[in-house]
């Protein structure tokens, strides 16, 4: 099963833990990870995961997005077929930076995409034509583990 832990996600981790829905995503992702680390899940990363996590100015946060992605089995670069498939994305809404997540997902034929954006969870679910399935952290879990 590959999957494809976004920007946000990767960081819950290291978030501030004063509500249990962050205590609850931060806990699924390293969760996830561990499968990751043991095999039993192939962790996607990409040229817009490691661009948009060289410019987080926090250096703890920085070398620990880069550190997890480091186990991931699969790499997306930025081509012409990325790029079309972010332009489409952005055109129904999406914000282009998660275009580009996204149609990085897609092409690493990741079965899900993971985010706990809820904005990004509520605009990418309404794609129709999405070839990824869009869940949460805690989502995730539940069908790893069904």
């Amino acid at each position: 099963m590959r999957v494809y832990l976004d920007t946000c996600s990767l960081q819950r981790p290291l978030d501030s833990k004063t509500q249990i829905r962050i205590v609850l995503e931060a806990e699924a992702v390293l969760g996830i990870l561990t499968l990751c680390e043991s095999g039993a899940v192939e962790l996607v990363s990409s040229d817009a995961l490691l661009f948009e996590t060289e410019r987080n100015p926090n250096m703890s946060r920085r070398e620990y997005a880069l550190a997890a992605l480091s186990q991931a089995k699969i790499f997306v670069g930025v081509t012409e077929t990325v790029e079309k498939r972010a332009t489409e994305l952005n055109a129904v809404g999406l914000r282009p930076l998660d275009a580009l997540h996204l149609a990085s997902a897609e092409a690493a034929q990741a079965h899900y995409f993971c985010t706990c954006d809820d904005k990004l969870l509520t605009q990418a679910r309404a794609v129709e034509s999405l070839k990824v399935k869009v869940v949460s952290p805690i989502e995730l879990v539940e069908e790893i583990s069904a």
